[in-house]
């Protein structure tokens, strides 16, 4: 199987997605994926350990994905091995009342995950830049001042928000939060297939909504507003990684492969140190317990 090379995924400099794939070869078949995962996934369960036992940084881990792209099914394997209490996942849905009495990122930076615990972003404060975009009239709902109509909402509008965004991150990374942003890019096809098998399958059926159908087409208005959001807040402290999303099995090899590579790299994440005092009485400690009746 192929090493999964992070600089393939990386946005480093200007992304086009449309030239970008949506499939990629490791080089292994389904069982040999599962078990490439299988490995990674109980490393990254015995780093969160260590990074709780740390307890300076945590991990916020961004998906973001047309419908369909795999983000829940996703999160369940990859982060499997994981304690319950080490990692929180969130799936932002329409902003509810109380939200939208608050500004757009308050939501957002409410459920950030604490020192030693990872959190999951299943869509995030992306969509404030991604959904509204391709329909600006959901801004309205904000009651943001001097936004009065739909027609106030301009390029100064999106790019202020951008900074906003922007912002944020740079802010949080330098508290202590490495944030990793991952696109799950989805072919057009493949979606329809994947909407069809919702279709087809009884137990799938719950699955599908008729608003799928009128969101795919706009496809053409997502993938620019994803391209420009990607381009626009791939920054070294909050990097998006763009993630052949059509096999299933192997983008959450690719996903889980690249967190472990990352995070392992931060050599000062270690479980602490005893108390002098502790650790010269090991040897007590266990005599002691070894004798108890």
């Amino acid at each position: 199987m192929k090493k999964v090379d992070i600089s393939a995924y990386k946005v480093e400099k200007k992304v086009s997605l449309q030239n970008t794939p949506t499939a990629t070869d490791l080089g292994a078949n389904e069982k040999e994926l599962k078990k490439k995962l299988e490995k990674v996934r109980e490393k990254l369960g015995d780093f969160q350990d260590t990074l709780y036992a740390h307890g300076k940084y945590s991990v916020l881990v961004c998906l973001q994905g047309m419908d369909t792209s795999g983000k829940d099914s996703l999160i369940r394997e990859v982060f499997k091995d994981f304690n319950v209490r080490g990692v929180q996942v969130y799936s932002f849905k329409v902003p509810t009342e109380l939200e939208l009495k608050h500004d757009y990122l308050w939501r957002h930076y409410i459920a950030l995950p604490a020192r030693g615990k990872f959190g999951v972003f299943n869509r995030t404060h992306y969509e404030n830049v991604l959904v509204t975009r391709v329909h600006p009239e959901y801004i309205m709902g904000e009651n943001i001042p001097g936004i009065d109509a739909v027609e106030d909402i301009n390029d100064d509008f999106w790019d202020k928000r951008f900074d906003q965004i922007n912002s944020f991150e740079k802010h949080i990374a330098e508290n202590g939060t490495l944030i990793f942003k991952f696109f799950l890019h989805l072919s057009k096809e493949e979606q329809r297939q994947r909407l069809l098998r919702r279709l087809h399958l009884k137990r799938k059926n719950w699955k599908f909504s008729a608003g799928d159908l009128k969101e795919r087409k706009l496809w053409n208005n997502y993938q620019d507003c994803y391209e420009d959001a990607i381009n626009r807040t791939s920054k070294p402290h909050a990097p998006w990684y763009v993630i052949p999303a059509d096999n299933k099995k192997s983008s959450r090899v690719i996903v889980a492969s690249i967190l472990l590579e990352v995070l392992t790299t931060y050599n000062d994440i270690a479980e602490p140190e005893l108390e002098d005092k502790v650790k010269a009485n090991i040897e007590c400690y266990k005599q002691e317990l070894e004798n108890e009746n």
